[in-house]
């Protein structure tokens, strides 16, 4: 008989994931850079994608300009967060 083998897991949760969130620090734990910025990727149909490529061409801006505004709007930075 043999022993199961330990599964490994990719990472591990944060204790607290505000913190951990807010923290700044790349994978390696040194603190990120001032200008540092984050990607975040989300699925969208093709016809929605086509539907943001064309509101950002009208309006004369990128894409990630339009919906950095965007979500600035949605998700203000309270005053006690940092940047």
């Amino acid at each position: 008989m043999t022993d199961r083998p330990t599964v490994r897991r990719f990472t591990t949760r944060p204790v607290d994931p505000e913190r951990w969130i807010r923290d700044g620090k790349d994978k390696t734990g040194k603190p990120a850079r001032p200008d540092f910025t984050a990607r975040l990727t989300i699925d969208v149909t093709p016809e929605r994608r086509v539907a943001i490529k064309i509101a950002a061409f009208r309006r004369g801006v990128t894409v990630a300009d339009m919906l950095r505004d965007l979500l600035a709007r949605e998700f203000p930075q309270d005053e006690g967060e940092s940047k």
